[in-house]
């Protein structure tokens, strides 16, 4: 294997690439502006739960029920509805996300030392954005509770209790773009990595120039390694610019060894990189290897843990997941960006995403050869 030879290929490879002006904002451009776009909009904090509010008391007790989730900077009452009807009106066409009824008898039964029911009516057509809603809502009433108690019994009451202490290591915020981010670095790195890898072998096809390259000296193994090296550099240095522009745009802490995670990069673009050869073999257009490119990243991006727990998934597509190189990829940025945490703790992924990758790599290469051959 001459690298003159390779050194030649790469360099053409680079001039062929580049002198497309489609190709340029697709390679620059497009990932800092897909960064842009899911680090904002795949994001489940909830800042603002609009209140649909139904007082058929109107007391003192329900007005500090109302009171409560004035003052609080998630909720925002939008409605005061007139009955139930208009009440769940408002919820039917999404004008509001929270619907609270309250009854006639809230103040009597306070005042009697009874339980005084309130009805919540929570939209749950997103389940997620449902549970947070409500979880918040509980929070808010039991804080008001223990007003109520405070104002109905005025004695001081001594008592032994538990007072919870918690500490929120890795994300203190609880911010979801600091979650989010990290993953969506090692889905673009997988999307272009995979879309370009699958096209050029496809694109000489179209061209009538592999048949050049064929009766060139070029060996299969060095037309394989000059063909993938670009890519392979495309994809680090998209993952360099996007990687900065998440620590220095969304502040996104990168708490780990940054060696680590090209090295990481690195492992993980032999499966990416293998997969893109094989879609070269088995397709015949460039539209074909589009097609099956995005047919391939869909269950890869489902099945990585991205946005949907592993663990709450079916046993059955958990082990599906054990073949995915993405879903180990994950683990060791998110470990990185957010725990700082090294080799000593990330070696499984990396041993799993190594075996995957030159598994893959080999068995693509294998086949293209013999195409060659």
């Amino acid at each position: 294997m001459k690298w003159l030879r390779i050194r030649e290929l790469i360099r053409k490879e680079f001039i062929q690439l580049f002198r497309d002006k489609k190709n340029r904002p697709i390679l620059i451009i497009s990932p800092l502006v897909q960064l842009l776009v899911f680090g904002y909009v795949v994001n489940y904090d909830i800042k603002d739960i609009r209140v649909a509010f139904f007082d058929q008391s109107r007391t003192h007790e329900s007005r500090m029920l109302e009171d409560a989730f004035s003052a609080n900077k998630v909720f925002r009452i939008t409605n005061f509805s007139k009955d139930h009807r208009e009440l769940e009106e408002l919820l039917l066409k999404g004008k509001v996300d929270l619907g609270i009824k309250v009854g006639p008898d809230l103040s009597q039964r306070i005042r009697k030392g009874e339980t005084a029911n309130v009805q919540i009516l929570v939209n749950g057509s997103m389940s997620n954005m449902a549970s947070v809603r409500i979880a918040y809502t509980s929070l808010v009433i039991d804080r008001l509770n223990r007003e109520l108690i405070k104002e109905l019994y005025p004695q001081h009451l001594d008592y032994g209790k538990i007072d919870a202490r918690i500490r929120t290591w890795y994300n203190p915020n609880l911010d979801s773009q600091n979650f989010f981010v990290p993953g969506i670095v090692a889905f673009l790195i997988m999307l272009i990595s995979l879309l370009f890898t699958s096209m050029a072998i496809i694109r000489e096809k179209e061209a009538g120039t592999m048949e050049q390259l064929i009766v060139t000296p070029l060996k299969p193994v060095e037309l394989i390694v000059g063909k993938t090296i670009p890519y392979i550099i495309i994809s680090l240095g998209q993952m360099l610019a996007v990687t900065a522009f998440a620590v220095l745009w969304f502040r996104i802490p990168v708490a780990g060894s940054f060696l680590l995670l090209l090295l990481a990069a690195c492992i993980f673009l032999l499966s990416t990189l293998g997969i893109g050869l094989f879609i070269s073999t088995i397709s015949s257009t460039q539209q074909q290897a589009m097609m099956t490119t995005f047919f391939v990243i869909l269950p890869f991006f489902m099945l990585s843990g991205f946005v949907f727990p592993i663990a709450n998934m079916p046993l059955v597509v958990q082990w599906l997941t054990y073949l995915n190189p993405l879903r180990y990829f994950l683990v060791i940025i998110r470990g990185i960006f957010l725990k700082g945490v090294g080799m000593h703790v990330l070696w499984h992924q990396f041993a799993a995403m190594t075996i995957i990758g030159l598994i893959v790599f080999a068995a693509a290469v294998g086949r293209f050869r013999k195409r060659l051959d």
